[in-house]
């Protein structure tokens, strides 16, 4: 991988970047679709790579794992086979998925037996076998094994678990060393910060992440439910220890606004299910606020979805249209509803990319921030 900083505004940490990586270059800002079970929900793969356009999407080890097994994925010749998928992809470790499965599962420091959400069947998940199925499924960038903590977390919990994550990630690098990629292209790792919201806790988590080397660097255990504002002060504290000459990726963030105020932080990566998720509930982000497509007053309304031209949804249908395939419960209304969203997730960071190159990004940032913070 090559990593190069393009620029930085000049009155905040935010920046543009470029990662090469063996299916394309990563222009950051990115906000990478959920493609959770080798498919971005509701989205054919043609209208991401010709109307949505990302350089990269995710992919996720537990559910793979399960669904179609790594096998089959691995006789196909790995997920971009799999799925028809040019572009980069991004797993994490199932970590997070775990974490969900809190009346499932045990943690120990082998690792975190858990019931599978299918059939109940029991799985073990330890940091060596987790990179050996990321090799499997043979994604650009691979995320080490760590846990999840929740919020509210104890202290002393959160201390205990960090320090595991820490060990959890030496048996991962130790496991790659030993077991080399199967489709002839490098993997990417990225290694996790965690320490809930205790700031000592995410400074020696990230000094120890940051001692490691990696090739870049993650950071996990937030938008977990805690307020965005302890969200941002954990970040800007991860932020300031990791090295400013590799990527950072914030996971599991976010909401619009969220994206914006932690590229200002100096993030460079993001992923999310709530654009396609909220799509298929009838909630629409734009430029200028949310919109609940289900309600009434937009039965006449026959303007675009998104006054600003964002992507052909936008000037192809209109609110009238969409609140009405909703009404009748028609799929192609969660369809063009989710790419929408996604489309409107990409056309926000890259505007951010455009204005940190022209050295404007925080008085752009402020305006679309009160922007999108309402509800019309």
């Amino acid at each position: 991988m090559k990593f190069t900083l393009e620029a930085t505004d000049p009155n905040s940490s935010a920046r543009a970047t470029t990662l090469e990586l063996a299916h394309g270059p990563v222009q950051t800002p990115i906000f990478m679709p959920v493609g959770t079970a080798a498919t971005v929900k509701g989205v054919h793969q043609r209208e991401l790579e010709m109307e949505i356009k990302p350089d990269i999407i995710l992919g996720n080890t537990y559910h793979l794992y399960l669904r179609p097994q790594t096998p089959i994925l691995q006789k196909a010749g790995g997920l971009h086979k799999f799925m028809n998928w040019s572009g980069n992809i991004l797993t994490d470790s199932g970590g997070y998925q775990v974490y969900s499965l809190s009346g499932n599962r045990k943690i120990k420091e082998e690792g975190v037996k858990f019931k599978s959400h299918i059939d109940g069947s029991l799985h073990l998940f330890t940091p060596e076998n987790v990179m050996d199925i990321q090799r499997q499924i043979g994604a650009d960038i691979i995320m080490a094994f760590d846990e999840c903590t929740p919020y509210p977390c104890d202290k002393q919990y959160a201390r205990d678990s960090m320090h595991m994550t820490h060990r959890w990630l030496e048996r991962c690098l130790t496991q790659l060393d030993q077991s080399p990629e199967l489709y002839g292209f490098e993997q990417v790792f990225f290694p996790i910060v965690q320490g809930s919201t205790y700031t000592d806790l995410r400074r020696e988590s990230a000094e120890y992440i940051a001692s490691v080397g990696a090739q870049g660097n993650a950071i996990g255990g937030l938008s977990v439910g805690e307020p965005a504002e302890e969200m941002y002060a954990m970040t800007q504290e991860v932020t300031a220890i990791l090295p400013k000459d590799k990527p950072r990726y914030l996971m599991g963030v976010g909401t619009p606004i969220n994206i914006l105020e932690n590229i200002a932080l100096g993030i460079d990566m993001f992923d999310c299910v709530m654009p396609t998720r909220n799509a298929r509930n009838g909630m629409l982000f734009t430029a200028h606020g949310t919109i609940n497509i289900k309600n009434k007053k937009w039965a006449d309304d026959f303007s675009p979805i998104d006054a600003m031209d964002i992507t052909w949804v936008d000037t192809a249908y209109s609110k009238a249209y969409l609140r009405h395939l909703f009404t009748v419960n028609e799929m192609l209304g969660k369809q063009i509803a989710t790419i929408h969203n996604l489309g409107f997730y990409l056309w926000l960071v890259r505007e951010a990319r455009k204005h940190i190159l022209a050295g404007d990004f925080t008085p752009w940032k402020n305006t679309m921030v009160r922007q999108m913070d309402n509800r019309l």
